[in-house]
């Protein structure tokens, strides 16, 4: 077979990244290790940039993989990569793509005057924290311990509690009279929590009793089912702060009219963080 004379001009790594999860936690064959735990990646291509356009490819979570495994080829499949390494491989594409300045805009709390500025991703990328996933929890007896989410399980959750909402507002705008309302609306808060619960159970690795250790995702979910309120709670709140430990930092932010000093939270808005960059 005779090789493309054009090959040289083929796409090459922009930049090298380390992902927060030092590529762990994902399964065999999910991911190509590197000798330095430095992965490369590359610019997108116009398929790419297409691909990002499709709205409905965007909603299930199908244009993220094919984008990230085009462009991070050692990423062999990005729907059970941890849910810690999404939001620098997305910055990193971003800049292999279009260059690490960003230009955003907000409002002023206080003025309500529209800022423009720019930000610098490399900047970004620096402050990306990786959850902490080496201690564990001790409840009485019990001592749990904890692993992220892979993007398919985020992604189903995400679009489970979408259907939920949608479903709580269509009851909320309905006719029916009150007891149907009623009736519907426990069906309807029985599934979000046992969408919270399925959520919680993807979220523990292992729990170790003084008899066994579990790590039957059936078993750890019938049992978040049916434990008291206060360790459930405790359980769900440990799980969100180790979470916020990885978030996008918030932006500075000074207004120009008023120099009135703000945070302004970072989100990676995939409707708009790559579709019109020059």
């Amino acid at each position: 077979m005779n090789s493309n004379p054009l090959s040289q001009y083929f796409r090459q790594p922009a930049i090298f990244i380390r992902l927060p999860s030092d590529g762990k936690f994902y399964p065999q064959g999910t991911i190509e290790p590197t000798v330095n735990n430095e992965y490369p990646v590359l610019p997108m291509t116009t398929l790419d940039e297409i691909t990002y356009r499709t709205p409905d490819a965007l909603f299930n979570g199908s244009a993220l993989v094919s984008v990230i495994q085009s462009c991070v080829p050692n990423i062999k499949n990005a729907w059970a990569m941890p849910s810690m390494d999404i939001d620098s491989v997305l910055v990193a594409i971003r800049i292999a793509t279009y260059g690490h300045e960003l230009d955003v805009t907000s409002e002023c709390p206080a003025c309500a005057e529209e800022n423009s500025y720019g930000v610098d991703l490399r900047l970004i990328m620096d402050n990306i924290a990786s959850p902490n996933y080496k201690d564990s929890m001790k409840l009485g007896d019990l001592e749990i311990f904890f692993c992220p989410m892979s993007y398919k399980q985020m992604n189903d959750n995400s679009m489970q509690q979408f259907e939920d909402q949608k479903a709580m507002q269509i009851l909320q705008a309905g006719d029916s009279d009150d007891n149907t309302k009623l009736k519907q609306l426990g069906e309807v808060l029985k599934k979000i929590t046992t969408v919270t619960t399925n959520a919680l159970a993807q979220n523990i690795a292992l729990v170790k009793t003084p008899q066994a250790q579990v790590t039957d995702p059936s078993h750890i979910t019938e049992w978040l089912a049916n434990c008291d309120r206060n360790m459930f709670n405790k359980i769900r709140d440990y799980i969100i702060d180790n979470k916020r430990q990885a978030e996008l930092p918030a932006l500075d932010v000074k207004c120009a009219d008023c120099s009135h000093d703000y945070k302004q939270p970072f989100t990676l808005d995939m409707s708009n963080f790559f579709v019109g960059a020059s």
